[in-house]
């Protein structure tokens, strides 16, 4: 492993991401210093126990390690991590109501620092999503959002467009394989914030 900068600026996001990337395991303990109690602050708006609330934050921080390689540059640390808390501290509080409730006070209370559309990790990975969609060939995104939004069968969708079903079955393939392609990187983030049933638009 090599060695890691002496000095290290905690707000360049670039190369602190660069750095947690090439597996510098000096630039994480730092990044773990920096957040650690700004993220079990941000916790306690959620959960009351301070156990639990440091079991996320450290859970949090493991996943970063883990997922290191995944991690994208044009999102800021900041965001990635304090997305990651939310989440994992909405999925402890069981019932719908309390959590909606508390997700509600939490927007009003952080309003004001945490307002900017970059904050929010799932904006910005349902964006990229848009984008590899958009750079789908027209009839394998027709196909693709006819069966995956609309819920059409192959059959229906291939009466609509007067094709054959296995020509649609060919086009979503395709643009299946696409997709997966253009958004590998960040399947793990796909995952993170939006669970596991997200995964179907991509298999």
């Amino acid at each position: 492993m090599s060695q890691s900068p002496i000095f290290l600026d905690i707000n360049n996001n670039k190369s602190v991401i660069n750095a947690l990337k090439a597996g510098e395991e000096k630039v994480f303990d730092a990044v773990y210093r920096h957040y650690f109690r700004r993220l079990c602050a941000f916790c306690s708006q959620y959960v009351a126990e301070q156990e639990e609330i440091e079991e996320i934050v450290q859970e949090t921080m493991m996943w970063l390690w883990e997922n290191r390689s995944s991690l994208m540059p044009e999102l800021t640390l900041k965001t990635l991590l304090f997305t990651i808390v939310k989440n994992k501290a909405l999925n402890r509080i069981s019932h719908f109501e309390i959590k909606r409730k508390v997700h509600q006070e939490i927007v009003e209370k952080y309003e004001g620092e945490f307002s900017n559309p970059d904050f929010y990790l799932e904006n910005e990975l349902l964006r990229l999503y848009e984008e590899a969609l958009k750079q789908l060939p027209k009839e394998y995104r027709e196909a693709y959002e006819m069966n995956r939004n609309q819920r059409l069968t192959h059959k229906e969708i291939a009466e609509r467009l007067k094709v054959s079903p296995q020509t649609v079955n060919y086009r979503i393939g395709q643009a299946l394989k696409l997709l997966r392609v253009a958004l590998k990187d960040y399947l793990p983030l796909f995952i993170l914030c939006f669970g596991t049933d997200f995964l179907k638009k991509f298999y």
